[in-house]
Order: C-alpha cells, then structure tokens, then sequence
C-alpha cells in the first residue's frame, strides 16, 4: 500500500514539474547566426549571454531566432513576431521601442604596445604616418579617414579585409577578429573599430595591444560633428509596452550584474549621459 501511495505521489509531482514547464513562459530573442563577439548560434557572443540573463531574471525560458543579414532582422523578424526582443540595439531606434541603455562604449584606436603610439584623437601624429589602418567601412572611422585625407591611401588595403560577400544585395562583413590580428601581427599599424566589437579579441591577442576611447568631438571637414560613443539599449516591438517595462526595471535593477558580465568581455564602459538615462522611464 505504501508502495502504491510512494508511486503516486512520484506520478503527480513529476507531472506537476511537467506542467510547470510547460506552462514557463518563452522569451523569443532575435541573434546573430554568426556575428562574433556578439552572438552566433553556438551562444558564444556576449549578447547571447546577455539574453540568457534577461531571460533569467524575467523567469522565462529563452528561446533563440537566428538572423544571417543585418540589414532585414528588424523588419523581417520582429516586426513579424518571430521574435520578442532584439538585443544591441542603438538606443532611441526609431524603428522599435528601445529600453534604458544598459551600457554605452565608444570607438576606439588600438595599436601594439610595442609600438608606444600616442593616439588620443584624430590630430594624432600616427595617423598621418601609418602605412596601413584597419577599419570596416560605413562607420564613423571612415568618415574621419576622409576627412584627415587618408581614406585613399588605405582603399586597396581595405578590399583585402572583406571576409564575406554575399551573393543577395553584395552584403559585405568584415570580420573584427581579422582586424583586429592585422594590428597583433605586425600586418597594420592601428585599427579603428567599434569598442565592443574589439574587446575580446585584444584581451585574447598574444601580442600586447593597446585600446584607446577616441574622444566624441571629432567633426568633419565640413564642420558636422561625427559621433564616436553611443548608448546601447534592448529593443522590443512597438506597441509591446508592458514586455518594454519589465526590460526598464531589470535593468535599472540589475545594473551591476549586466556591467559584471560586459567588463569580463572587456569591453570598454563609459557613463551615461543624462538624456539616455532619462528615455524611457
């Protein structure tokens, strides 16, 4: 009898459990199929990290949509509702809702250390002088390349950076690790990427690289200021206010853990202004 009540119990309470996750809510979240450091369907990017954090926290059960071109993933993912939340995003988006920024970093200049190269800004000597700068084009960096003259200088080197081209629309990715080894190996003299985007693979470089923040007052020739520091934010579809809430509130509240999680990465943190800290509330 006793036997019999033990089974029972065991039967319900597993069925109990069953029912429980089952009934665990799914947060759909838009990744990257490959773009390192960020994400890749392997979980690697510290954005898939970040998602399973959120996803944690607001006591769901992640569920991951992988994207290939990031030109289309807003408009053909979540705006469809394939998925609930896009990580990474520009704060202020207008093509979504976007949260508080749950970080802001900047571009940076990153050299050997070897090499003692005193980059601050874009009147730097070394930038008149280097043979070869590594960058992705239609970024700020190019923008200022133009601007200090030496855009040209560098266009046959940049086409032997391009890591992939697509067949659809000639969609061009330049990998930040490649660029990243230009300057490790000796290949560059400097690169200029996106902070988030170069952190891991400075840190892991065998060869001592040095990361500079490029100051965010640099302006082009025709006196229009070029941005170099922006504000991150989670984005969720318009409309979806009560999923943007609980975003608000995680984030408010769980800083420290989500700043934890980027330092390992890295990367370069910088503080928020006034104007980003007040979107959204």
């Amino acid at each position: 009898m006793k036997a019999s009540i033990h089974l029972l119990t065991s039967l319900t309470l597993g069925l109990g459990l069953v029912s429980a996750q089952a009934e665990q809510p799914v947060l759909k979240v838009c990744t990257a199929e490959n773009e390192m450091p960020y994400s890749n369907q392997a979980g690697e990017g510290f954005e898939n990290k970040l998602a399973h954090y959120v996803a944690e926290q607001l006591g769901r059960k992640l569920e991951t949509v992988s994207w290939t071109d990031p030109r289309y993933y807003i408009r053909d993912y979540l705006d469809k509702g394939l998925c609930d939340v896009v990580m990474g995003v520009d704060a202020g988006d207008p093509r979504l809702l976007t949260t508080a920024p749950y970080y802001r970093s900047g571009y940076v200049f990153i050299s050997r250390e070897q090499d003692g190269l005193d980059l601050q800004n874009w009147d730097s000597p070394a930038l008149k002088t280097a043979k070869r700068i590594a960058f992705a084009p239609g970024t700020p960096a190019e923008t200022m390349l133009r601007a200090i003259g030496r855009y040209n200088d560098m266009f046959n080197y940049q086409q032997e950076l391009v890591g992939f081209k697509s067949k659809r629309n000639q969609y061009v990715k330049y990998d930040n690790d490649k660029l990243v080894n230009e300057v490790a190996s000796g290949k560059a003299e400097i690169a200029i990427l996106w902070g988030p985007a170069a952190a891991r693979y400075v840190k892991a470089s065998a060869t001592p690289l040095t990361m500079t923040l490029i100051p965010d007052d640099a302006h082009r020739a025709d006196g229009q200021q070029v941005g170099f520091q922006y504000s991150t934010a989670i984005g969720v579809r318009k409309g979806e206010i009560a999923l943007l809430e609980q975003l608000n509130h995680l984030i408010r509240t769980h800083q420290d853990d989500i700043e934890e999680l980027l330092a390992e990465e890295g990367i370069p943190l910088l503080e928020q202004p006034e104007v980003a800290l007040s979107m959204n509330p």
